[in-house]
């Protein structure tokens, strides 16, 4: 079995029979994380898929503290390494290039996204933003989103099968601040209708609410969705909690 512990927003920590891998890992100023950056067990693997501040996250500070490899963009890896990390603990890749690291082989996939982040002297610098796929164990392929808008992901379902998608449906408002620009922000990357039809177009098994701190409408108009439109299994597990899963099917762990 594996198991999936949600750090809120995108940030998950995957436990598996061959080891153990950290997504997007928001947790410094993250005001419902389960732990601290240095709290966190050493991961095998780091998978970042941009340079948003929450997702990028804490994962050059785990990179440094731990000597975990980090799979990610051109872009987030030269922030990386501006931040210290050693190029030897990177590996820079885009969509369509697979590379196997820490013994877990990674996809990266189309992110209809952006990704830009800062360097120490200001510089701005943008990349490619990524979506991952990665099996952990036979049957169970996971799909991180990236914070994708939706495009025609069926060839993405047919040729590649994952099996359990973390797929973003709202935003995490607690998080969010005006920038002064011009007008007012509607929506996040997926709406709950849109991150259903994702679902669909993807035919997982196991459909994983994300990019939420609290649970809100939203998150709650997505799993009622699924669960009408999809054959799939929603699920919204809170900030902290863990779920299970075979690849077929998931439940989420209840405290002893």
């Amino acid at each position: 079995m594996t198991r999936i512990r949600f750090l809120g927003v995108a940030g998950y920590e995957i436990e598996c029979p061959a080891g153990r891998i950290l997504m997007d890992p928001f947790l410094t100023g993250n005001p419902l994380a389960p732990c601290t950056f240095e709290e966190l067990e050493a991961p095998d693997l780091i998978l970042v898929s941009h340079a948003a501040w929450d997702h990028m996250g804490d994962a050059a500070a785990i990179a440094l503290r731990t000597g975990a490899p980090v799979v990610c963009g051109a872009d987030v890896g030269a922030i990386l390494m501006d931040q210290g990390v050693p190029a030897s603990q990177i590996r820079r890749t885009i969509w369509g290039v697979v590379v196997e690291v820490a013994g877990f082989q990674v996809r990266p996939i189309e992110c209809h996204h952006w990704s830009s982040g800062t360097f120490r002297d200001g510089t701005i610098v943008t990349g490619v933003p990524l979506a991952f796929l990665v099996e952990t164990e036979p049957g169970v392929r996971i799909y991180h989103y990236g914070d994708t808008a939706i495009f025609d992901m069926s060839l993405i379902g047919e040729l590649y099968q994952p099996t359990v998608g973390l797929i973003g449906c709202t935003v995490a408002g607690e998080l969010i601040v005006d920038d002064g620009g011009a007008g007012r922000v509607i929506s996040g990357e997926l709406t709950p209708s849109e991150a259903a039809k994702v679902v669909e177009m993807l035919n997982l098994n196991v459909a994983v609410a994300s990019h939420y701190l609290g649970i809100n409408d939203e998150v709650e108009e997505f799993i009622s969705l699924v669960s009408t439109k999809t054959t799939a299994i929603p699920l919204a597990p809170k900030v902290g909690e863990s779920f299970v899963t075979d690849g077929r099917r998931a439940d989420i762990e209840v405290p002893a």
